[in-house]
């Protein structure tokens, strides 16, 4: 049959195969090769989680007082349990998470504008502006701590908005110091010098070549400043210069009934200082992560890994 016409079947197309995301895959390599940077990073995210959707979180208002439930331990109606007015803990612990983004994220922010600006001005700069303002910051980082806070806010008055300027204006004197370190490590390089011999403005080369090039530390400061910022908040809470009530503070819960009513009630006392100490290992964690990852000089081996 040599004129019949044999019908050939062509291979079925093979299916391609699945490509996962890249995030995807930053995000599990992220987690095999940092697993506590990885946990940082889960807590961070339900912190925020939890400020942002407190409303719908918590069962109860902050402020709201349950009938009959005065001192009732952790059950399966009250997580956390009751303090002694009867106001559901879980409630207030989660409102205070809202207290704590929002003081950690304000601070940090305006504490790395004014750092920024300091550090990088006096690197670029030089000459007598550089010595000028290096001493003042020493002169500034010299006084105690708690002392040019708790001075602050009692000349402006307690109030979130004072206790963020009072953060943020304190911090960015040691924050300053590290990008000025960076800037200037980064204008040693040979793209600077090339770039002025182009005739290239200080505003581009500053923008363009030296802050590109020190926003890996920064990302890194912010990072691990937001644990600081959250227990500072926390103390002065306790100390009374924090936010005034009714609204809840971790800090704040754990001075009022949480000390008075340790003995009779511990978990009016035991969560909200749970809630800080986890914030504070989040944060840290997770910053110290991308510290490895971020900082070139430990990104070639000779970082520490952590876990």
């Amino acid at each position: 049959m040599a004129n019949s016409v044999q019908t050939v079947r062509l291979p079925q197309t093979l299916r391609r195969p699945l490509r996962v995301p890249r995030f995807l895959v930053a995000v599990l390599r992220f987690c095999r090769r940092k697993p506590l940077g990885a946990i940082g990073a889960v807590l961070v995210v339900g912190l925020i989680v939890m400020a942002v959707f407190a409303d719908r979180i918590a069962p109860y208002s902050y402020d709201e007082s349950v009938p009959g439930s005065r001192m009732k331990p952790p059950s399966a109606r009250f997580w956390m349990g009751t303090d002694n007015i009867g106001r559901d803990m879980w409630s207030r612990v989660v409102y205070g998470a809202r207290i704590s983004v929002t003081v950690g994220f304000a601070t940090v922010a305006l504490t790395t504008v004014f750092a920024t600006i300091i550090g990088v001005s006096s690197a670029y700069l030089g000459g007598a502006y550089d010595i000028v303002v290096q001493r003042v910051v020493d002169a500034w980082m010299s006084f105690p701590a708690l002392v040019i806070i708790l001075s602050m806010l009692a000349a402006l008055g307690p109030g979130l908005l004072n206790l963020i300027l009072a953060l943020s204006i304190l911090g960015a004197a040691g924050t300053s110091r590290v990008i000025r370190g960076a800037a200037l490590s980064t204008m040693q390089n040979p793209y600077v010098e090339a770039a002025r011999a182009l005739g290239s403005g200080h505003a581009r080369i500053i923008f363009c070549h030296v802050l590109p090039n020190v926003t890996a530390t920064i990302i890194i400061l912010a990072t691990i400043g937001l644990g600081t910022v959250i227990l500072a908040e926390s103390a002065l809470s306790f100390l009374g210069f924090g936010i005034p009530p009714p609204y809840p503070s971790w800090g704040g819960m754990l001075a009022g009934s949480g000390r008075s009513f340790m003995y009779y009630a511990p978990w009016m006392a035991m969560f909200p200082g749970a809630a800080i100490s986890l914030a504070v290992f989040g944060f840290n964690m997770f910053g110290d992560a991308l510290r490895d990852l971020l900082d070139p000089r430990l990104r070639s081996g000779g970082g520490r890994p952590i876990g």
